[in-house]
Parts: structure tokens; sequence; C-alpha cells
């Protein structure tokens, strides 16, 4: 053993106080406030909604999103609702329209009868998120208006959806997937959808929304959000039409909302005009009229 020199110890002891002194300093600090209240359940969102876990999201944005008076977090809370209700129902719609296909083409009765299953099970989980869609919607639409800037406030989810469902192909083509392959398509779908949503909320694509939202909350133009949530609502309000769950009350509901969004926007567009805004907004219309003309 090598022995220690007058140095070494002289060294040791001046380290002494420094340790204590960092200990004691360590020791006195403040530990950081945890949030509370509707701080806490919105905090609580947004780490469910990193983890992917969806549905908690949505849990945990219920109270600061119902909120009356609205709070400091309301208008954020129905703003992440917004992109988890209508990535999700990209995903159900995605799966119902390929399961629908996979049963027209195959040949194979066992085939056809688990594809029309899982068909009918997503077209139930797609309309009632279509509604939840519709009534998010309400809220930040109230009295034909919406601000004029919004705020998406969400960190990117940790696990990335993919571009394309390779499965989901197979399955339109008649082909055959396990339960275990149906389940895993059906997680990926949502991640796709969430991931898609994102994408088209903040505009310039996925990698675009990823940096944004890593650095920090994204402020959003209303115009855009409102034509953005406009066509959403209309795509919900398919769920609702002859060749799904055929419900012409619901799809005059949400196609209402999809107008409502639409005239908030143009409400926007009179205080700033633009007219490639104006006719998104006029097409829109239209769309919507469209769709309550084919009940």
């Amino acid at each position: 053993m090598t022995p220690l020199n007058s140095s070494s110890l002289q060294n040791g002891r001046l380290l002494v106080p420094v340790l204590l002194g960092l200990v004691l300093v360590l020791a006195c600090s403040a530990p950081v406030p945890r949030p509370t209240g509707v701080a806490y359940e919105f905090d609580s969102a947004k780490d469910m909604f990193k983890r992917g876990r969806f549905d908690k999201a949505l849990d945990f944005t219920d109270g600061p999103a119902g909120a009356s008076p609205p709070n400091a977090f309301t208008e954020r809370a129905l703003v992440l609702r917004v992109a988890i209700y209508s990535g999700q129902v990209r995903a159900y719609k995605e799966l119902a329209d390929a399961y629908r296909k996979g049963a027209d083409a195959t040949k194979n009765t066992r085939f056809k009868a688990e594809y029309e299953r899982q068909r009918h099970d997503s077209l139930q989980y797609g309309s009632r998120l279509a509604l939840g869609l519709g009534d998010t919607a309400h809220r930040l639409t109230e009295g034909v208006r919406i601000s004029k800037e919004l705020t998406l406030d969400a960190p990117y989810p940790t696990t990335e959806g993919p571009q394309t469902l390779p499965p989901l192909a197979h399955v339109i083509e008649g082909g055959w997937i396990e339960p275990e392959e149906q389940e895993s398509v059906a997680r990926d779908a949502q991640f796709k959808g969430i991931d898609d949503a994102l994408a088209e909320m903040v505009g310039g694509g996925r990698s675009k929304a990823r940096t944004a939202l890593t650095a920090g909350p994204v402020k959003l133009s209303g115009v855009d959000f409102g034509l953005y949530l406009g066509k959403q609502l209309l795509d919900g309000a398919s769920f609702f039409d002859r060749k799904h769950v055929r419900d012409s009350m619901k799809l005059r509901t949400l196609c209402g909302e999809a107008d409502e969004a639409a005239k908030a926007a143009m409400a926007l567009l009179k205080e700033s005009p633009d007219k490639d805004k104006e006719k998104a907004a006029k097409k829109l219309q239209d769309d919507v009229k469209t769709a309550l003309k084919n009940l």
C-alpha cells in the first residue's frame, strides 16, 4: 500500500469543509413544489400523452377541460383533447375501412367473420371518439368564435407511429393476420393517427412537429385550428353515414359542429383577410352541406 504524504493529508483536510458545506446547502434547499389541483391534472395528462397512454390522458384532461368558469388550463386541455380525439378517429376509421375491405375480399368464412367483428368494434370505438371530438369542439367554438391564437401544450409521444400499416394492406387483399398482429396493428394505428394529427396541427410534417413540441408549447393560429377542427369533425361524422353506423341525428350533430368551426374561422378572417383560407373555409361548409344531403 502506498503511504499517504503530508500533501495528500492536507488536501483531504481542505476537502472536508467543502463537502460538509455542500451537504448543508443541499439539505437546506427548498423542495420543488409539486403541481396541485387542475395544474396537477393537466401535468399528468401531458405525461400520459408522452407515454402513449392516450385514454388516460383524456381522463386527466376531464377536470381542466370542463372547468366552469374556465381556468388557465381549460383551453390548453381542450386543444390537447382535439389532438387525441382527432388522431384516434383517424386510426379507427383506417382500421374499420381496412377490415371492411378484407371481409369483402376474403373467400375464407372464418377470416370474413373475424374481420367483420373487427370492423364492428372499430366503428363502435371510432364513433364514440368522434362524439368526444364533437363535444370538445362545441366548448372551443361556443358562440361561433374561437381564440385568435391557441396553444398546443404537449410533449411529442415517446413511441413514434409507423408511416404506413403493412398488416392492413394484407388484410385489404383478403389475407389473414393473427389475433396478436391484429392487436399490434391497432396500437400502431393509434400512434400513427396521433403523429399525423400533430403534424397537421403544427404544419410541416412529423419532423417539424416533433422538433417544435420538444422545444415547448406551440402557438397555433385560430383560423388554421378552426379549419383543422372542422375537417376532423366532418371526418368523424362519416362514422354515422349510411355505409357505417347509420345514425342521422349524430351525423347532423357533428356536421353542425364542423359548420360552427368553419364559421368561427370565417369570423377571424374578417379581421385578417386571407383569400386562400377563406376559400378553404367555404369549401369546408360546402362539404358539410354535401354530407347532409347524403343522409
